[in-house]
């Protein structure tokens, strides 16, 4: 077959049959997509079929997939939320780089290289490829998980530490006395280029991006929104770059600033389709840069540096992981998932062969490493999730009958179904509402589906699976997950896309409900509440109260309750204590009581009064 040039519509024909055809493949081994498109790539590349012989040409254009996935990450992050991850990007994030570049560097040192290029060769390898750990995540649906979010946060800092280290390389280069590297800006004036551009897209998102879209969207053109849109990402990506930013930190930005816009929702649909193509085009191409002849030429160098960095990179994972006090199996998830080099990695080590601080046999063979290690991250994943984590997940593709969610049109819908959706639904049922149940633990959809329940897989915190299971035409939709923070994605969703629709929604404890009401619910009840208040009624009882007092005892608490959680509504969680009784010995508000009882009450104090005056008159006779 001849080869095709870079305009041929048979390469596009080539490009889409072998991900149709790759993907779906690996991801039913349970090998995940990052490595259908691998080895895709590998396949129709300048060392497989030859199909393509220009792999660079297309990762620069795919680097845009990227760009879109940390843009909708950004969507996710408000500015509030970022602020609340400053100690993991910070903290976590710049103690896990620090590690792992000192123990690469004096790894690398052990196999031979000069100081300074197993320094560059082990920070290289440290940034770990944004595009594996972001799709990975997804997959597994993670992202929002507080794992997921730690995650963001390492690799957010490590973004941001492609800086320092370009201008690194470069005072190397020119300390050992290359030309170029000496004309190179100096350190104080790329930092401050870089603060300089990030402060530009902080401002233009602040006070341009949401009067702008406020103009398109009153002219009703949805190709003019999805092209701005579109326009965003770029633009910020492009500014990024000319300052010497990563492109990906810019579209993260313009994300976040975006992330309290009225048309979060309406961006995020408009940029997905792109992001998920270029993404895949972008594992695609890195496929296709696989000097698969430099690494037959020093296949046994190659791999033992592949084992040595992995391994070692993972340790110091691992380690700086439980030392941020993470489980033993969100850290070995961790180690899995970042032990392996990314697409920075090139950036970095082709400036170290500008300015001579690699060679090109170095410079290719850390490149053929990296692009292994990111084609075997899928399988060491793999590998620990399903042997080494203590409590290994259920894959919804070893369930017979679990049907996802599609099509879905019954009044209410109900998001989860634990303990809670299970006592819920039954009175629902008992009247015959039609209800349409998801969840998203495959686990629990077995379990229920033995006792009868027909259970749908969705994930309640996506759009398309709302859609999909027919909150647009529900006239209740329940909200009963058990995480606070997929609950209020729910929410927010719901809210914005379906305002139609009732909301009730399992609160999961009191700052929960204040959110809840907040955003604006139709009704929120917390999930520990009322079987509290009937526990403590019936121990009340069994210590001999009537079932009045009983009665009216609870109703105080509840009364209380109510007036403190008004208080807090304005006031925040501190307000209202003096409504809540303690057992520390301080000064106790009276209790509450009844009218008829206060009454009787002062009419008993007064007879006592009465008789002791008249037994102390007869006294003095």
């Amino acid at each position: 077959m001849a080869e095709a040039s870079g305009t041929e519509l048979g390469q596009v024909v080539a490009l889409l049959a072998t991900a149709v055809v790759a993907v779906p493949i690996f991801r039913k081994l349970g090998l995940g997509s990052v490595l259908g498109y691998l080895a895709a790539g590998l396949l129709i590349g300048p060392f497989g079929l030859r199909l393509f012989t220009d792999p660079e040409a297309i990762l620069h254009t795919a680097e845009l997939g990227v760009v879109m996935l940390l843009f909708i990450i950004g969507l996710e992050m408000r500015p509030k939320k970022l602020w609340s991850l400053r100690k993991e990007i910070f903290g976590l994030g710049l103690a896990q780089v620090a590690a792992a570049t000192g123990l690469l560097t004096l790894l690398g040192v052990v196999f031979g290289l000069p100081p300074v290029v197993a320094l560059i060769a082990g920070a290289g390898f440290v940034l770990s490829s944004t595009a594996v750990i972001m799709q990975m995540l997804d997959e597994r649906g993670e992202l929002l998980e507080p794992q997921g979010q730690r995650a963001v946060s390492i690799l957010l800092l490590e973004d941001l530490a492609i800086v320092p280290l370009l201008a690194l390389v470069a005072f190397l280069g020119a300390a050992a006395g290359n030309a170029d590297a000496e004309t190179a800006r100096p350190l104080w004036m790329t930092i401050a280029t870089g603060l300089g551009v990030i402060l530009a897209v902080v401002l233009a998102g602040r006070y341009l991006l949401n009067p702008l879209f406020r103009i398109l969207a009153n002219t009703g053109a949805r190709e003019v929104m999805t092209a701005a849109a579109l326009l965003v990402v770029l633009g910020a990506a492009w500014f990024m770059d000319l300052g010497g930013l990563s492109m990906a930190m810019g579209a993260f930005l313009a994300g976040v600033l975006l992330s309290d816009s009225t048309f979060r929702h309406q961006l995020e649909a408009d940029v997905e389709p792109f992001r998920a193509i270029l993404l895949g085009l972008f594992f695609l191409s890195v496929g296709m840069s696989l000097d698969v002849s430099v690494v037959v030429g020093a296949w046994q160098v190659i791999l033992l540096w592949l084992a040595g960095f992995m391994a070692v990179k993972a340790v110091a994972i691992y380690g700086v992981a439980r030392l941020f006090r993470a489980a033993h199996n969100e850290a070995l998830e961790r180690a899995a998932l970042f032990a392996q080099g990314g697409e920075f990695a090139f950036v970095l080590y082709g400036a170290a062969l500008a300015v001579g601080i690699f060679d090109p046999r170095v410079s290719a063979m850390m490149t053929a490493v990296v692009i292994l290690s990111m084609a075997f991250t899928p399988l060491v994943t793999l590998f620990v999730t399903r042997f080494l984590l203590r409590d290994k997940p259920v894959s919804i593709d070893d369930i017979d009958g679990v049907e996802r969610a599609e099509g879905l049109r019954e009044r209410v819908l109900v998001i989860g179904f634990g303990r809670f959706a299970q006592v819920a639904s039954q009175a629902l049922l008992a009247r015959d509402v039609d209800v349409s149940i998801i969840d998203s633990d495959v686990e629990m959809i077995q379990a229920a589906g033995n006792f009868g329940f027909k259970i749908y897989y969705g994930d309640g915190s996506r759009l398309d699976v709302l859609r999909a299971s027919g909150a647009a035409t529900a006239e209740a939709i329940l909200v009963c997950v058990d995480k606070p923070e997929v609950s209020d994605r729910i929410v927010e969703l719901a809210r914005s896309e379906f305002p139609l629709a009732r909301l009730y929604v399992r609160a999961f404890d009191r700052g929960h409900s204040l959110r809840l009401v907040a955003a604006g619910v139709d009704y929120e009840l917390r999930e520990t509440f009322e079987s509290a208040l009937r526990f403590g009624g019936k121990v009340l009882s069994d210590l001999g109260l009537s079932e009045e007092e009983v009665a009216e005892t609870v109703a105080d608490v509840r009364r209380r309750d109510e007036e403190r959680f008004e208080a807090q509504l304005t006031g925040g969680l501190a307000a209202g204590r003096s409504l809540l009784r303690s057992n520390m010995v301080t000064p106790e508000p009276e209790p509450y009581m009844p009218p008829k009882r206060e009454a009787q009450a002062l009419n008993q104090e007064t007879a006592v009064v009465l008789e002791e005056d008249q037994v102390r008159e007869e006294a003095a006779r």
